[in-house]
């Protein structure tokens, strides 16, 4: 019975010192997608201590899961001008400058996409062998004009340097390559590659369902997406993603819960954002008739993103 004294210990511990024992990291707060938190916490950091680069970077991140751009970049600048030699932050600043122009202007996305450029080929450069690194520099190849500095066979380049490195996310951006080039079966090809190269992981069959609905193969897309909900969870974020593709496409919506609840079970990531996942559940439980329940998960969203407009319109709709 020795462990249910340690317990009892322990829960004692805890109930003496809550603040310590309730403490989250600044990771756990970005994983949680308690984002309102996390920008109180991350700014006081910066107050106290401005300097820190660090600092100055969770805080870019925390603006970038509220999708709050200007509010964002001059964070991630601070912290890139603080530690010129972290690629972590070269990639943080990129990223949201590419947010900022997917949404600018064609003036101002033009300047902005060559800070993107910048910034991405720094972090390569930083640190040749980040997967993340290379997915976002030949994604924005793949995607940018010439002019900006984009093109095929660059994206094509870090295919090949990334291939060693992570060979499904190699295969994935061979993939986009062959549909950019109108050659379908050949994407289609390349994305099963990545199937096989993962094992089966739930990433892949993800983004063979994202191309199914490029091509208008919508039944194709459902049974991708049923892999999804039984493969090996290598991306968490991926269980998400299929859930919103779902949603977005008006197909099964129990599926969809599924998706997400598995997503809840295995652990949020701040590569999905935990209070989009409540509002994607929510339109899906909607959808179904539930609105009870999506009342319910769009009130979760904001417990944890309170300006969060989204769930604020969706609360207003099913919340009579």
């Amino acid at each position: 019975m020795r462990w249910i004294a340690i317990l009892c210990l322990l829960l004692t511990f805890a109930s003496i010192f809550p603040e310590v024992a309730a403490t989250p990291s600044a990771q756990e707060l970005l994983d949680s997608g308690r984002v309102d938190e996390a920008v109180q916490v991350f700014e006081q950091q910066v107050r106290q201590a401005p300097n820190d680069a660090a600092g100055y970077n969770l805080l870019c991140r925390a603006y970038f899961m509220r999708e709050e751009w200007d509010r964002g970049i001059p964070n991630c600048e601070k912290a890139r001008n603080l530690d010129p030699q972290n690629s972590l932050y070269s990639l943080w600043l990129g990223s949201i400058y590419g947010e900022k122009a997917d949404r600018a202007g064609f003036l101002s996305a033009a300047g902005l996409a060559k800070k993107v450029r910048a910034a991405f080929e720094r972090a390569v450069q930083l640190a040749p062998n980040d997967w993340k690194a290379r997915v976002s520099l030949g994604e924005f190849y793949l995607e940018a004009p010439g002019i900006v500095g984009g093109g095929k066979d660059k994206a094509r380049e870090q295919a090949n340097a990334l291939m060693p490195i992570k060979p499904g996310m190699a295969y994935w951006m061979l993939g986009r390559i062959a549909e950019k080039n109108k050659d379908m079966a050949e994407a289609e090809r390349q994305y099963r590659a990545g199937i096989a190269a993962t094992h089966s992981g739930a990433r892949a069959w993800l983004e063979l369902a994202i191309f199914f609905r490029h091509v208008n193969r919508l039944d194709d897309m459902e049974k991708a997406l049923r892999e999804v909900e039984n493969a090996p969870v290598d991306h968490h974020e991926a269980l998400m993603d299929g859930a919103s593709l779902l949603m977005r496409t008006g197909r099964d919506p129990a599926l969809g819960i599924r998706l997400v609840q598995r997503y809840f079970s295995v652990g949020t990531v701040e590569e999905g954002p935990a209070f989009k996942a409540h509002e994607y559940w929510g339109q899906l439980l909607e959808r179904q008739g539930d609105h009870r329940g999506a009342a319910a998960e769009y009130r979760a969203a904001l417990a944890l993103f309170h300006d969060y407009r989204r769930a604020e319109e969706d609360l207003k709709r099913v919340a009579h």
